[in-house]
């Protein structure tokens, strides 16, 4: 086939898609596809809209890629391409709106308190203690979050995650073990992978931990209990299908260490695809290489 990669673009997280275009592209041409790569920019709309192949894999993360615009572009277009659609990109990126579809589903929801820029942050009713975890509210790769432990911090990271969006969320802080469960399939018949632990070298798992080699180490299967591994595995099946998304996502959980149940973090609609990224590892653990891994979700794409 003749598959379009859209990769790059212009969100914070512009490098990590870079790294996920550049295997995407290799896995295609592996594969005996021709590959049409193109660095996304939104004032370069052109370069999509000539765009002449039998589908779009979407290599971007972030603001233009993960959040529906382009999505609602491409469908305009009439272009196939592997992932969610605009409505399940879109709501699956807003941590506020996601949390607020998954509020009556059963799965268990840190406790937040939403900010938006023109509201006074100065004097705030935090309805849970420190530490507080800070992020903007659509941004990806821990892109703007901070952990604070008193006010001052507290204050420092609203700023700082400001820069990234005009909406900001802060969260109660779960001491626990990070684990994510990958999930693919067509509509209606949509499989959860291994859990996969991570393990970060440093204090928590930020940016660094996700994209420098040796950064963190991903353990497949999570070493968490059968029965909180069934449950996440399946809560994850109900995120992605509840939030509408397609294809494949990965959900994003926190296990205490009180040995309560699982917290709910984030849907990533668009996961990284780079040689240190988590889906590519649960996949390796059902028996599927980068290359098969890839070529599954391109047949998934153009089955939507």
């Amino acid at each position: 086939m003749k598959v379009g990669v859209l990769y790059g673009g212009t969100s914070a997280e512009r490098e990590v898609s870079l790294s996920s275009g550049k295997g995407i592209m290799r896995a295609l041409k592996n594969n005996g596809h021709e590959v049409v790569g193109i660095d996304f920019h939104p004032d370069r709309l052109a370069e999509v809209m000539e765009l002449d192949v039998d589908i779009v894999f979407i290599g971007l993360h972030g603001k233009y890629g993960e959040d529906g615009r382009i999505q609602g572009l491409l469908d305009m277009l009439q272009i196939p391409y592997v992932g969610s659609g605009v409505l399940g990109s879109a709501v699956a990126m807003d941590k506020a709106k996601s949390k607020k579809v998954l509020r009556d589903s059963g799965i268990r929801l840190a406790q937040d308190l939403v900010l938006h820029k023109s509201d006074d942050h100065r004097s705030l009713e935090l309805p849970f203690g420190y530490p507080v975890v800070v992020k903007p509210n659509s941004e990806g790769s821990t892109i703007g979050l901070t952990i604070a432990k008193n006010e001052a911090e507290l204050q420092q990271g609203i700023e700082e995650a400001f820069r990234f969006d005009d909406t900001v969320i802060l969260e109660e802080f779960i001491s626990g073990t990070e684990v994510t469960v990958a999930v693919m399939g067509a509509k209606g018949d949509v499989k959860p992978l291994p859990v996969v632990e991570i393990v970060p070298k440093n204090e928590y798992y930020d940016y660094e931990s996700k994209y420098s080699e040796g950064g963190s180490e991903h353990i497949v299967p999570a070493r968490i209990s059968s029965d909180y591994t069934t449950l996440i595995q399946e809560q994850s099946i109900v995120a992605h299908e509840l939030l509408g998304c397609e294809t494949y996502s990965r959900v994003d959980y926190i296990v205490p260490n009180d040995g309560s149940n699982p917290v709910f973090l984030e849907v990533n609609t668009l996961p990284g695809m780079t040689p240190t990224s988590l889906f590519p590892d649960a996949a390796k653990e059902i028996g599927y290489s980068y290359e098969q891994m890839i070529e599954n979700l391109i047949h998934l794409g153009l089955k939507k």
